[in-house]
């Protein structure tokens, strides 16, 4: 069942058909606009994704919790 798209929006661009046919058996859509909709979502879920893998990256503790010094700070009164 396709899910209402926030703002319905018409638009005209050029768009590559194989490009379209792969994504909607990725996706299971089944209608342009439902593809195009759909890989907009995967985009903004990706970047999500990335974020929070950078934020693991970046913590002191591989993103698992708050480090010994966070942990200590955190129960002094």
């Amino acid at each position: 069942m396709a899910k209402p798209i926030s703002k319905p929006d018409k638009t005209s661009l050029v768009i590559d058909r194989k490009k379209v046919a792969d994504a909607k058996k990725i996706l299971g859509t089944r209608t342009l606009a439902e593809t195009v909709d759909g890989a907009l979502d995967e985009v903004i879920r990706l970047a999500a994704r990335r974020r929070l893998l950078e934020r693991i990256v970046k913590s002191k503790t591989g993103g698992i919790g708050p480090t010994p010094e966070e942990l200590k700070r955190l129960r002094e009164p």
